[in-house]
Parts: C-alpha cells; structure tokens; sequence
C-alpha cells in the first residue's frame, strides 16, 4: 500500500512538473483540440527551434484523446510577428496528431501562428499565441554586459583625459619644446593618432555586440 501511495506522489509531481515546464496554448475548434508552441523553451533569437502542434480528438471511449491525422491536409499557417508573416510548411512527426515546422527566430518578442482552413470539414480560422522569444542573455554567461560596461567605462576615461590634454594644450597649460610649431604640430599629431584609436574601439565594440 505504501508502494502504491508513494508511487501516486511521483506522478503527480512529476505530471505537475511537465506541465509547467511546456508554455504551450490549446484552443478547440468544435470536436478537435489544437495544441501549439516551440519546440525549444525557452525560445531564444538566433537560435534553430521548431513551431509544434499537437491535434487530437476524442477517442472511442470518454475521456481518452486520439491524434489526429493529415490535420494539415486542408489547413495553411501562417508564423506572424509584428507586420511580417511567413507561410511554413507542417511536417508530421512519428507520433499520430504531432507535427512541426522549423524556424529560427531572428528577433525577440510575441510570435504568433494563424491557422485558416479546415479540419476533415470543420472550419478553422484563429491565431494562436506563442511563447515570447528571449535574447540570448537569458543563455550568455559569463554574461556580456559586464565586459561591455567595463569597456565602455574605459573608452570613456580615454575620451575624457584626451579632451583634458586637447584643453592644456591650447591654454598654454601644457608647453611644446623651444622649436616651436614643429613641437606643437608634433603635439597635435599624438593627439590626432590617440584619437583614432579611441574610435576605432568605439567601432569595435559596437560590431562585437
């Protein structure tokens, strides 16, 4: 009897566990129910993943659901963000009622999938909402920002002491050797050459984010 007790705790945690781990979103049209979010959660840019669908209906006996097959047959879909869409192709999958499309989701934010068409006669026509795509930081580690804040303090404290150099110099504060103008030229030149180099970090920096 213990056995049997500690077995049914199991499964409850673990059912309560996948259910939580799976931002899938189910909608019913008439006898059918249709199932859809990414392969992949959570969804990150960049990276390949997969829109899946799972579409079942009632089976023989009440309460247990059987796949549905050629669900896609009469049905197109349409991936959607913002005022872009795409039209995918669905793949079925070894298991009766599963199917995909890969994808690789170049921007982050809310997707949808709009579905139009019919299902063996009943018509289907609604979207469907999936998870919001994340940017990679949600995976990066260590993450990027600590080394981009340290970088982009340390080209400010380069800008800043140039531009306090630059000031001296035309104050008279900083004085050039007894040769005058080649000194000074030679002056301006160094200050020329360090601020190149500042913004071909800036540049850097910015095409390494």
């Amino acid at each position: 009897m213990k056995l049997v007790i500690f077995g049914l705790i199991a499964l409850m945690i673990s059912s309560g566990m996948v259910s939580q781990s799976y931002a899938h979103t189910t909608v019913e049209v008439e006898q059918y129910a249709i199932e859809a979010g990414w392969g992949i959660e959570p969804p990150i840019v960049g990276i390949r993943n997969t829109v899946v669908f799972n579409v079942i209906e009632p089976g023989e006996r009440e309460g247990v659901y059987r796949g549905v097959t050629n669900a896609f047959q009469n049905l197109d879909v349409t991936i959607m963000y913002g005022g872009a869409s795409k039209n995918i192709e669905i793949n079925s999958d070894i298991k009766p009622g599963h199917y995909f499309s890969p994808i690789i989701p170049t921007k982050t934010g809310s997707y949808l999938v709009d579905l139009k068409g019919e299902i063996r006669g009943v018509v289907v026509d609604m979207q469907i909402p999936l998870e919001d795509v994340e940017s990679t930081a949600i995976l990066d580690f260590p993450p990027k920002a600590s080394e981009g804040s340290a970088d982009v303090s340390a080209l400010k404290n380069a800008i800043s002491s140039l531009q306090q150099d630059i000031s001296k110099l035309k104050s008279g504060e900083t004085t050039t050797t007894s040769d005058g103008g080649a000194a000074y030229d030679f002056a301006i030149f160094g200050l020329s050459i360090a601020a190149a180099a500042i913004i071909l970090a800036i540049i850097a920096l910015v095409k390494r984010k």
